[in-house]
């Protein structure tokens, strides 16, 4: 199925040529968009192969209690696990490889939960910024093959990955980001009895739990991506970063602990990729890490993310890259 998914998208995205002038296309389908300020080269942004709003964002959430969900998900299947204020929720990857983006509020706090299968990451935003409660939708687009979402508010275009503005009224600026884990629905159960899931509104609107970029991981390069390919490991294989730094996957899974000055890493087994087999459920076992911040009153949660080596690379390319006995970086 990925395959066949390649081939439509490189057809599209060739079909929309991106040089230094802004296509006639950007601006009709985003019109309230300022394309006279922005970060990156256009030439870096390409189609998706689908267009504004093509993969729709969830934007009024339903829930159920866990207890009345327990065995709709796999234990092994992946969910964005998050807290806020002892509001626990769980939004699995099922649900979001196909919308991608969750507007909700948790905990008190307005928050955008989103997910790109093309880079696996699972990263949640507060969405507000300057005091205004921002909604988004995806443009359709992808830099480096991540996700490019907009915010309804003012239509600027957001890196999903940084979390920066990147075209339009607030290039420049970041969305805070919020600690969030990407775990297993058994381990989130064990951890949050009473908490809710996220459930389709239509159960029907898509095939939920099938995965649509069957293979991917498994894959020799990235999808629709153009940039610098990490030396130390293949380009898809897994890495867990925070901030600039980046741990190779399969270190942590031999080691199943790092501790650095500042943070706390394990792995343990029983996550299945969302990007592996046609059933999500069915994934090869990738595991479920978790990072933790020390601080004076003990370890925290902390902001990561578990995604591809290129990404990595891509976005933090003087960053480091530890992938054993060498550490060092690229």
């Amino acid at each position: 199925m990925f395959v066949a998914v390649l081939a439509i998208a490189l057809a599209l995205a060739a079909a929309e040529p991106v040089n230094a002038q802004v296509p006639q296309s950007w601006r009709s389908a985003f019109p309230e968009t300022d394309f006279s300020r922005h970060a990156v080269p256009f030439d870096e942004i390409m189609s998706g192969g689908v267009p504004k709003d093509g993969i729709p964002s969830i934007d009024e959430p339903e829930f159920a209690p866990v207890a009345e969900r327990r065995d709709w998900l796999a234990d092994r299947e992946p969910v964005i696990g998050l807290e806020i204020n002892g509001d626990a929720r769980a939004y699995p990857l099922r649900v979001l490889t196909w919308h991608e983006i969750v507007n909700d509020t948790v905990g008190g706090v307005p928050v955008a939960v989103t997910y790109c299968p093309l880079c696996n990451t699972a990263i949640v935003f507060e969405a507000k910024l300057d005091g205004r409660r921002l909604t988004f939708g995806t443009t359709g687009k992808l830099r480096h093959s991540d996700l490019v979402m907009y915010d309804r508010q003012t239509g600027t275009w957001w890196q999903q990955f940084t979390g920066r503005g990147i075209v339009g009224e607030h290039t420049g600026e970041k969305l805070e980001f919020v600690p969030a884990r990407l775990e297993s629905w058994g381990a989130f159960v064990e951890r949050h009895p009473d908490a809710r899931v996220l459930i389709p509104t239509d159960p029907n609107a898509r095939p939920y739990g099938k995965n649509p970029y069957a293979g991917y991981d498994s894959a020799r390069s990235p999808f629709l991506y153009r940039g610098p390919m990490p030396e130390k490991l293949p380009a898809m294989a897994r890495v867990v970063v925070i901030g600039e730094d980046a741990w190779a996957l399969e270190l942590l899974r031999e080691t199943g602990r790092i501790e650095t000055d500042t943070h706390v890493l394990t792995w343990s087994p029983g996550q299945a990729s969302a990007l592996d087999a046609r059933r999500i459920a069915e994934g090869r076992d990738v595991g479920t890490v978790t990072v933790q911040k020390k601080t004076p009153d003990g370890l925290q949660d902390a902001v990561y993310d578990v995604t591809f080596a290129f990404v990595h690379k891509a976005f933090h390319p003087d960053g480091s890259l530890h992938v054993g006995d060498e550490g060092g970086g690229d």
